[in-house]
């Protein structure tokens, strides 16, 4: 199973400019990947933000959106922001999509909580005509740069609805920061579905957990104030890793359940954080 590190550009107040530090020495200590949290209506770094800082402070690192709240922007804006962030990271980008729940994170007129989950359904497929080569709008130029790859996605989400958008246009799905015995069924519908659907091989599966090694309790009140307004369930049930033994478990029980990839997300943006995850994990 894969390691990889979250960017901690949604705790809580974070220092934005010790963003490229953290993903260039999660990159030396050898982390797959590097991932963002998306939330707008937060004190955080947008991930849009995060990752292109995170592109280019590093070299061969992955870099995974987990996950993006894709249907808060406009199909083809976000469909060129994401080509852009891809290559100026050389092609690493895998762009993790969600849906959201909470009414405050969509902004922008027109693009409203209601109606979110068939407004990304289109939006897709937008992502692949811009991606294409297609322009944006009536433009009459490509938006994105010739030579632009189809960027590989990721689902996340708990609905049968997430699952099918997977299967049609993803390569696996991400599950949230809970106990295994809640995330354990969905990897499973995951795995159920893509036969299902007649695809190759299985899904990547990758799962999210949080993490506080230094200073345990600003982590775990910074984890509750990012829950503040989530769905009781969610909150309720996320969890935070503070000590190795946690942490070792976390990894026996994924390997346990056929994950392919584990992201310890950072409940603080502490840089020694990356050092203290890696003398465990590595």
């Amino acid at each position: 199973m894969q390691i990889g590190i979250g960017l901690p550009n949604q705790v809580r107040h974070v220092t934005a400019s010790a963003l490229p530090r953290w993903a260039a020495r999660a990159e030396e200590a050898g982390f797959s990947t590097l991932a963002t949290t998306g939330r707008y209506a937060y004190p955080g770094v947008s991930d849009t933000v995060a990752l292109a800082a995170a592109a280019g402070a590093t070299t061969t690192i992955g870099l995974l959106s987990a996950v993006l709240l894709a249907p808060t922007w406009p199909g083809a804006l976000l469909a060129k922001e994401i080509a852009g962030i891809d290559g100026v990271s050389g092609g690493r980008l895998t762009l993790g999509v969600g849906v959201g729940s909470r009414a405050d994170e969509f902004t922008v007129p027109g693009h409203e909580l209601h109606g979110r989950g068939a407004r990304l359904e289109s939006d897709l497929d937008t992502y692949r005509a811009v991606w294409g080569g297609e322009p944006v709008g009536n433009g009459p130029n490509p938006a994105v740069p010739s030579g632009t790859r189809q960027v590989p996605m990721l689902f996340g989400g708990y609905s049968a609805r997430a699952l099918h958008r997977m299967v049609r246009w993803g390569e696996g799905y991400i599950g949230g920061s809970l106990p295994p015995a809640i995330t354990a069924p969905s990897f499973e519908a995951a795995r159920r579905a893509w036969q299902e659907a007649g695809r190759r091989g299985a899904p990547k599966l990758v799962v999210l957990a949080y993490f506080a090694l230094g200073d345990t309790e600003a982590g775990q009140a910074n984890i509750q104030d990012f829950y503040r307004l989530a769905p009781k369930d969610i909150a309720r049930n996320a969890v935070l890793h503070t000590t190795r033994s946690t942490i070792e478990q976390s990894l026996t029980e994924y390997t346990d359940l056929g994950v392919d990839e584990i992201i310890f997300v950072p409940a603080t943006d502490d840089l020694d954080e990356v050092t203290r995850l890696a003398d465990i994990t590595n």
